[in-house]
Parts: C-alpha cells; sequence; structure tokens
C-alpha cells in the first residue's frame, strides 16, 4: 500500500533510504503513489522509515553482493531502483570509502542480473572533472561502470546541498549570519527535496530517451556567497551576513595535518580546494529543464528553505 492507501503503480528500490537524503526520496515516490522497497541493514532504525508510510524492507549490505542478489530478487521485483548511499561521510557503521566503489559495483551488478529497467544514480554535478577529490570522481567512475555493464541507468548530478545532514546553516541564520562552505566563488547548488523529487520522477516517469545519460540538477545558477546571503536577507526581510563556515586556521593549517591521518579528511580539503577553483558548477540547465520542468532560482530554493524551518516570521 502507498502512503494514500492506494495500491501502488510501481515498485522502486531505494538503497541509502535511511539517510537524509534517502527518506526525503522515499516521501517523493510514496507522494507519487510509488510502492518503497527500502534496503536496509539489519542493524538499521528503521522507524523514520515507517513514520513515512514505508513498510517493504529487505535486508542487504552493499559489500555483500549475496545480499543484494537476495534482496532484489524478492517479488514483485522491482521497477526500478535509486541509490543515494555514501559511504565517505561515514553517516552509518560499517560505511567506508569502499561502499562508493566496491559497493556501488555490486550493486550495478545485482541491478543488472535482476534485470532492473532502470538505475537512478544520485552522482555529483563536475564529478568528470574533478579527480582530485575521491568521493566526487568516484560517482563519475560509476556512472562509467554503469554504461559499461549495460545496466539501464539516470545518473543525477546534484549540486552542493542546501540543507546539509547536519543543518549548521539555520542556527547561523538565527544569528543573522550564512555560514559559507567556500566564500566568494560560484558553485552549483541545490535543495534536497528538489533532489528527492527529480530522482522520483527519474525513476518512474521520464521517457526512456532521458536513459544512458547524466543531468545536471541545481539552481538556475552558480551562486556566491554573497549572492546566498542577500537571497535569505530577501526571504527573512533582515540582514544577514556571510562568515566563513570553516574557519581559514582550520583549513590552513589544521586540515592538512589530521589529513595525513585521515581520509576523510583529506577528501574534505581536496573537495573544497577543488570547489575553490571554481569548477563545480552545471554545463547547463537544459537537460533538467527538458526533464523535470521549471529549474529553481536560489530565491526560491532560500524561501522554501525557510518557511519549511519555520524562520519565516
Amino acid at each position: 500500500m502507498s502512503a494514500n492507501g492506494a495500491m501502488p503503480n510501481k515498485t522502486v528500490i531505494v538503497v541509502g533510504a535511511t539517510g537524509a537524503v534517502g527518506r526525503k526520496i522515499c516521501k517523493a515516490l510514496l507522494e507519487q503513489n510509488v510502492g518503497v522497497r527500502a534496503l536496509v541493514r539489519a542493524s538499521s532504525n528503521r522507524d523514520p522509515l515507517k513514520a513515512l508510510g514505508v513498510s517493504d524492507f529487505v535486508v542487504g549490505d552493499m559489500m555483500d553482493p549475496a545480499s543484494l542478489a537476495a534482496a532484489f530478487s524478492q517479488h514483485p521485483v522491482p521497477d526500478a531502483v535509486i541509490a543515494s548511499a555514501a559511504g565517505y561521510t561515514r553517516h552509518s557503521k560499517g560505511d567506508t570509502s569502499d561502499t562508493d566503489r566496491k559497493g556501488y559495483e555490486n550493486l550495478v551488478d545485482a541491478a543488472k542480473a535482476a534485470k532492473i529497467a532502470r538505475f537512478v544514480l544520485i552522482s555529483i554535478l563536475a564529478c568528470d572533472r574533478a579527480t582530485s577529490v575521491p568521493h566526487f570522481h568516484n560517482k563519475y567512475k560509476i556512472e562509467q561502470y554503469l554504461a559499461q555493464k549495460g545496466q539501464p541507468f539516470i545518473a543525477l548530478r546534484a549540486g552542493a546541498f542546501l540543507d546539509q545532514t547536519q543543518d549548521f546553516i539555520a542556527a547561523g541564520l538565527k544569528k543573522g549570519v550564512l555560514p559559507a562552505f567556500v566564500e566568494h566563488v560560484p558553485f552549483g547548488m541545490i535543495y534536497t527535496p528538489d533532489l528527492a523529487r527529480y530522482a522520483a520522477i527519474a525513476a518512474t516517469s521520464l521517457p526512456d530517451t532521458f536513459l544512458n545519460r547524466s543531468i545536471d540538477v541545481g539552481w538556475d545558477k552558480a551562486y556566491r556567497s554573497e549572492e546566498l546571503a542577500a537571497a535569505f536577507s530577501r526571504a527573512l526581510k533582515r540582514p544577514i551576513k556571510g562568515q566563513p563556515g570553516i574557519p581559514p586556521f582550520l583549513l590552513k593549517v589544521v586540515f592538512p595535518v589530521a589529513g595525513i591521518f585521515s581520509e576523510t579528511v583529506r577528501d574534505l580539503t581536496a573537495m573544497i580546494r577543488w570547489i575553490e577553483g571554481g569548477g563545480y558548477v552545471a554545463s547547463s540547465t537544459t537537460a533538467q529543464m527538458d526533464a523535470f520542468g521549471q529549474v529553481p532560482t536560489g530565491d526560491d530554493a532560500v524561501r522554501r528553505y525557510c518557511e519549511d524551518r519555520n524562520l519565516i516570521q
């Protein structure tokens, strides 16, 4: 049954369903009367998904091919898979960067063997160019692997999330400041409810002409931190001042030292340096508009972000 009590018209298996983006994807699917089958680890907390209306769970681990084969063979066979898992973030116990490489290859192999008609990959903007950022470029390698294996796919190359899993922006706005991840450089962004909606559409209703391609998704243009602060000022009708989200001392001194011992810190530092170079931008918004309709502006996304968090008086 779907969230509204009607029988679902399709079934989509969601990998990474317990993550912040995965939960939004599940919600977007349920709102479209699509049956959600959540792939979870045995130890995963299912309660937030159950609260959304998800009742179909299968246990599997991306590093365990046998578990994926069993999960994908359950009936009814899913019409599509949406994969939003991200091992490099270490949000879940057991996640590692290997998940983003071998784990995703295992997932593609399982989808191909099960003859899943469509694989929607939550990818990363400009991942084909960001060779110095491991978790960015791993997404591109998986896009290539999908093509190599002949698994029909749509890769949604998303910009930076306006709403992070740990939302540091809302707390800063209450103090009149916008913590800027990278200052003064334009880069692509997206509000994750939009990404979730795009993923649901890509899995269920986009014509086959969109298959086997990557689509940049985000806002109407790349925004600088100053422009983003101005958009928040307009939405909140009070001054919002930008400031560094990461103190310069940490970035210049502490991170390089910590990166010697931490793969995650090395990856984060490489990402910030690469974004500072100005390459984290969409090549075009045309494909996004063709696939999903009107492309959001920064002002529109910021306003909805503020409304969703009851920040507008």
